[in-house]
C-alpha cells in the first residue's frame, strides 16, 4: 500500500509538460490564487517583480494576458506629487492643440495624423463643452 502512494503524482492538467508556462483558454482558469494585471489593480494590488506563472489565450490564440500569483502581488503604490504633475504634463502635450486657437480638449487630438484639432485643420467647428479656453502663454505668444 506504501508502494502505491508513492507513485501518485500530482498532474496539472494545463501544464504543457516541458519548461514553458501553462496556457489556459478563455474563461477557463479557474484558479483563485491567479489574476491578471488588470485583476491586480482592481484588488489593489501590482505584481511586483515577480515573474508570471501562466497565461490565457482568447480569439485562437491572437491575444492573451499573463496570469501573476495573487499571494506574492504588492500593494500598489500611492501617485506622488511628481507623478501626477508629470502625467498632467504628458497629457496636456496629446489634447492640447499646437495650432492658432491653442485648446486644451477633454480628449487626446490626432496629432499624429492631423498635426492639430479639427477647426485648425479643416474649419469643422468643435463644440464648446469639449474644450477649456487657450493657455495664457499661447495667447501671449500669439
Amino acid at each position: 500500500m506504501a508502494d502505491q502512494d508513492q507513485d501518485l503524482v500530482d498532474v496539472d492538467p494545463y501544464d504543457p509538460g516541458d519548461v514553458s508556462l501553462p496556457v489556459f483558454r478563455w474563461k477557463q482558469a479557474g484558479r483563485a490564487d491567479l489574476a491578471t494585471r488588470c485583476q491586480l489593480r482592481e484588488m489593489g494590488l501590482r505584481p511586483g517583480g515577480q515573474e508570471p506563472v501562466a497565461r490565457i489565450e482568447c480569439r485562437g490564440g491572437k491575444r492573451f494576458a499573463w496570469l501573476y500569483r495573487i499571494d506574492l502581488a504588492k500593494p500598489k503604490l500611492p501617485m506622488t506629487r511628481a507623478k501626477e504633475a508629470a502625467l498632467d504634463k504628458a497629457m496636456a502635450a496629446r489634447q492640447t492643440c499646437p495650432g492658432p486657437c491653442g485648446r486644451r480638449y477633454f480628449h487626446c487630438l490626432p496629432l499624429k495624423t492631423l498635426g492639430s484639432c479639427l477647426e485648425c485643420f479643416d474649419g469643422t467647428p468643435a463644440d464648446p463643452a469639449s474644450y477649456t479656453a487657450p493657455s495664457v502663454q499661447h495667447q501671449l505668444a500669439a
